[in-house]
């Protein structure tokens, strides 16, 4: 289950990785990716591609987002060990989860949203973690 095409999406608040709490609006282009657990194969593949993407991202004015229930101290050493440049929001009471209609028993299930001034555009429930990041870019271009 996730969020339809077309859903208004309200503004979320949560810890980043360095304990900054993060108030997000969703003004302009976003992607918001909720992945299953930090420091696991699939997990660090999907991560390592945004990190290794992230200036073409930037360079389209689109702002990434990852989301799990990992806490804040997870976050800081999964973006430590493996250099990401964007900031992991951590959801340990599932309530990011909730409002995207992520189902999260023990971690979230990896569903990915395009949102665009606060308005979903795309959606993928059955993301594959190898190549997420440079499909996402692809289907950011055919939707702007």
């Amino acid at each position: 289950m996730a969020l339809e095409i077309g859903a208004r999406i309200n503004a979320i608040e949560a810890e980043d990785q360095d304990s900054v709490t993060r108030k997000i609006d969703f003004s302009g282009v976003n992607v918001l990716y909720f992945y299953p657990k930090d420091d696991t194969p699939g997990c660090t593949k999907e991560a390592c591609g945004f990190r290794d993407d992230i200036s073409e991202f930037a360079d389209r004015g689109v702002r990434v987002w990852g989301v799990s229930t990992d806490g804040v101290a997870s976050h800081k050493k999964f973006t430590e060990k493996y250099k990401l440049n964007f900031p992991l929001l951590s959801d340990k009471d599932k309530k990011i989860c909730k409002a995207f209609d992520v189902p999260a028993t023990l971690t979230a299930k990896r569903i990915t949203y395009i949102i665009v001034d606060s308005i979903v555009v795309y959606v993928d429930p059955a993301v594959r973690p190898e190549g997420h990041s440079r499909a996402l870019l692809e289907k950011i271009d055919e939707l702007t």
